[in-house]
């Protein structure tokens, strides 16, 4: 997907004399934003992230400084996904605690012992994850935990900005990023198991 298409069919419902720039700017800022995209939905991230720049051109005038330009993107980013969410479901996602507080991932890598002869055996099972297996990972997250983690630990957004972008008070996202980092950590074990990165480390050490 290119920016020349998105304004080209913006054309037909905006008149901005400043699209050049607009397109310059977007150029710059498209792979973080399909990026960014790619982590919030499993399929779909081109036609969000055009719908996104579809918005942006027409409030164009409203950015103050080029220099913000990524993060002002992101923002309307993910406030269409914010959006599509409250149209496709009303109902929140709230996964109990209970089946997660007596998951540790460091515990169990020291108790399963899945690499003998790792002297760094948390980074080293981190590392062993590459950038699809993470988004795997994180696709398979509910969206109120990924959302916050992705925005936090992926984009540099701060919780208060993670709060205003999805409506919800300050406690109830830091509550969403403790529950989510327990999650994505039990899961990532669970995708190591099933997609044989256990198997293939091991078989590397020998």
């Amino acid at each position: 997907m290119h920016a020349e298409s998105v304004i080209a069919m913006s054309e037909a419902g905006v008149r901005d004399p400043t699209k050049e720039a607009f397109q310059e700017l977007v150029l710059a800022e498209l792979p973080a934003l399909y990026s960014l995209a790619r982590r919030l939905v499993r399929d779909g991230a081109e036609d969000l992230v055009q719908e996104a720049l579809l918005q942006a051109f027409r409030g164009f005038a409203t950015l103050k400084q080029d220099a913000a330009a990524g993060r002002w993107l992101k923002t309307i980013l993910v406030n269409v996904f914010r959006d599509q969410l409250r149209k496709r479901s009303r109902t929140v996602d709230e996964r109990p605690m209970g089946d997660l507080d007596d998951f540790s991932l460091y515990r169990t890598l020291v108790d399963e012992d899945p690499l003998p002869y790792s002297d760094t055996l948390h980074l080293d099972f981190l590392q062993g994850f590459d950038s699809e297996d993470l988004r795997e990972v994180l696709i398979r997250l509910p969206d109120i935990y990924r959302i916050p983690l992705v925005l936090r630990y992926m984009d540099g957004f701060s919780t208060k900005e993670i709060a205003r972008l999805m409506d919800a008070p300050l406690g109830t996202i830091l509550a969403r990023l403790h529950r989510g980092r327990r999650l994505l950590e039990r899961e990532m074990w669970t995708y190591a198991q099933e997609a044989g990165l256990l198997t293939k480390e091991r078989a590397e050490d020998e």
